[in-house]
């Protein structure tokens, strides 16, 4: 088979000794929700066959409960505890052999972040994340807790699992022992450094015993964990020895806990941002080790392996985005990849308000039996007026099936609010979405044509007419908002306007928060999303790896805010509630960082000269601000829909057009994608 040159050490197979992985690609665990039930184990086949189609080195699974006080959910739980629940493995292990790929089941034992009453831990300190205080175990039930990984352990070998990874960091079961942030026991199983990872020696090496020397074992090792009261760098390097010496075949990297306040997979944090960490514990043991989080490029991965920082990378929202990025990277054709913007919308918010995960930019994630893009039957003239993201996924998927497709643009550019959002430090990736739909146009062969604005008379005569014309600001009614100093935000983003030093915010929904980020910053800053170093400092994180945790005693140093900001709405309440479930937190305490005024309840009284006035639980007050910026929302563009509707025309309405509430990508073009799958 043909390989990129480009590549070489990502491509190079690695010997483990009793087998080979074809590559250095390794599709890391993330819980999708189809482990969750038995009626969802042909889903999860074909969601894991067509990754490991796209040649995939190893995958690993969601997490998999080990027993009932273990599962993640309340009873009754789905796991690997009995030989019942084998069956339904085999259909994952068999359809993932069939595409020519190897794959490990993740053990994965909740712990205190279980999400029910049963839950256990090794002392009965609650999570913060979790409504439920865990039974602390007694040296009994640590000893049942141990014998259920190596069940587990034992019925994935007899399922067809070419290996397992041992759960052992983010706050789960084990890191809650390994560490003295919540492991208060004084037995043998708390205490000491050794006594904390005595439980993860005792589940390493029994599990390898049970498992015979021929099954990959890796442990997932909480390399950082963020916290405070986190394990130090010499404790870590003691555990991945004791590791090596019970018997792994690789060591995973775990960066953080969920419940640290520095974001670690989200779109802000730079690519590859955490592969140091992995750089220094490479050395220390003889297995080949495992470096994660933020690598979403062929290059990214290249240049960490190249650097000798792992032996290997993990990719699991990149493969969510595109199954083919490693037979894309092969074939010379990492143009082609759709790159994960790890905006966490479809994925983890999905996974944590317990709906089946999926992808913003690939709506087929985990739905690949029941959303396909065949060849069409009927070969139809399509009219996609709009090049934002619903009319670009709607345009491209549709000519992928054959259809003839012409694409208007009133523009000079493909992207809509795309084009926006790429402009808001920390949320750059956007960009690499619209480099992909560029060549998706191209090679769908999709006519584009841009600077074009359409009537209804122009799109007489096509078989599907599909409006995607987005959206307008909203505007407000206060008096003086006529006032040269009010500005939409799509002025300040589209810099059309100098915007002063002191501004109010009208409106804290997504884009209110984004242009509080965008104008917080100044132009000659290095933006911590792009350098590792500056993203570190900022969110104090010590790179020497001498502060317990990685984080002791430091404090983030923000860059000092380009301008003073209030961040206004009318609701009650503290802005910011609506945004992600798995990141809002982060826009909120950046913002804060820099010193952003967030206030809620806010009543708008008027504007002028002077500034904004306002007035909150019945208390007027005067914000002497230079600009201010109307982030209150969105209505839809239905202009066109109304004219076509006027001659006698159907069309399909979609996007922002369609539904304007806050603009949502994902809904945006999951239902491009699924309107072109239909025509």
């Amino acid at each position: 088979m043909p390989t990129d040159s480009r590549y070489p050490h990502l491509l190079s197979p690695l010997d483990l000794g009793f087998t080979t992985l074809k590559n250095r690609v390794l599709m890391g665990s993330m819980h999708t929700g189809l482990e969750d039930h038995k009626r969802d184990f042909p889903r999860l086949a074909a969601y894991l066959a067509e990754r490991a189609a796209g040649e995939v080195g190893l995958i690993v699974t969601g997490g998999i409960a080990p027993g009932v006080r273990g599962s993640l959910l309340p009873p009754p739980p789905s796991g690997l505890f009995n030989r019942l629940q084998v069956p339904r493995h085999k259909l994952v292990t068999s359809a993932v052999h069939a595409e020519g790929g190897k794959i490990c089941m993740q053990i994965l034992h909740g712990g205190r972040y279980s999400y029910h009453p049963l839950s256990v831990a090794p002392s009965g300190i609650q999570s913060p994340i979790t409504p439920f205080k865990p039974k602390a175990l007694s040296p009994k039930g640590v000893e049942k807790q141990i014998d259920n990984f190596v069940r587990a352990t034992r019925l994935a070998r007899e399922a067809g699992y070419d290996g397992v990874e041992i759960m052992g960091s983010e706050g789960y079961f084990i890191n809650e022992f390994t560490t003295a942030h919540v492991n208060k026991r004084m037995d043998k199983w708390g205490g000491s450094t050794r006594n904390r990872y005595r439980i993860a020696e005792e589940i390493l090496s029994r599990c390898r015993t049970a498992a015979g020397p021929d099954f990959i074992i890796i442990y997932r090792l909480s390399m950082l964990d963020l916290l405070p009261d986190g394990n130090s760098w010499d404790e870590i390097v003691a555990q991945a020895r004791m590791a090596e010496a019970a018997g792994v075949t690789l060591i995973n990297t775990g960066i953080g806990w969920h419940e640290a306040r520095i974001p670690t997979i989200a779109t802000m944090v730079p690519r590859g941002a955490f592969s140091w960490v992995t750089a220094r514990m490479r050395p220390e043991v003889g297995v080949p080790v495992i470096t994660t989080n933020r690598i979403n490029t062929p290059d990214v991965a290249e240049d960490i392996l190249a650097r000798g920082d792992a032996d290997m990378v993990s990719m699991a929202r990149p493969l969510l985005a595109d199954a083919e990025f490693v037979k894309k990277a092969r074939e010379g054709r990492a143009e082609e990849i759709n790159i994960c913007i790890a905006c966490n919308q479809a994925c983890l918010d999905h996974t944590f308000n317990r709906q089946t995960c999926s992808c913003l930019v690939n709506p087929r994630a985990c739905r690949e039996t029941e959303l396909n893009y065949l060849p069409a039957k009927q070969v139809k003239s399509v009219a996609v007026v709009g090049a934002g993201p619903a009319g670009l996924a709607c345009a491209t998927v549709a000519a992928r099936r054959g259809h003839q497709v012409s694409l208007f643009e009133q523009s000079g550019e493909i992207g809509g609010q795309f084009n926006m959002a790429k402009k808001i430090p920390g949320k750059e990736e956007f960009g690499a979405s619209l480099v992909y739909y560029r060549g998706e146009i191209d090679r769908s062969g999709v006519s584009l044509h841009l600077n074009t604005r359409v009537s209804a008379d122009d799109l007489d005569g096509y078989d599907e007419i599909i409006l995607a014309t987005g959206v307008y600001p909203r505007q407000v009614e206060i008096p003086g908002s006529n006032h040269a100093t009010v500005v939409s935000y799509v002025d300040v983003l589209d810099s059309k306007v100098e915007i002063g030093d002191r501004v109010a915010i009208i409106g804290a929904g997504g884009i209110g928060f984004d242009v509080a980020e965008f104008l917080s910053h100044a132009d000659d800053h290095p933006l911590s999303s792009q350098s590792s170093e500056a993203f570190a400092r900022e969110w104090g994180i010590d790179r020497t790896l001498q502060a317990r945790g990685g984080v002791k005693g430091l404090k983030p140093q923000p860059p000092e805010a380009a301008r003073e900001i209030w961040l206004l709405q009318r609701k009650a309440g503290k802005p910011g509630k609506t945004l992600g479930k798995t990141t809002g937190w982060i826009h909120r305490l950046s913002l804060r960082q820099r010193g952003v005024h967030m206030l809620g309840g806010v009543s708008y009284e008027s504007i002028d000269e002077q500034g904004l006035h306002i007035s909150i639980n019945g208390a007027s007050q005067l914000l002497e601000v230079d600009h201010v910026v109307i982030c209150a929302g969105q209505e839809s563009n239905r202009d066109l829909a109304d004219a076509l509707a006027s001659k006698g025309l159907s069309c399909h309405v979609i996007g922002g057009a369609q539904k304007a509430a806050e603009l949502d990508a994902k809904y945006a073009i999951r239902e491009g994608s699924e309107l072109a799958a239909r025509i």
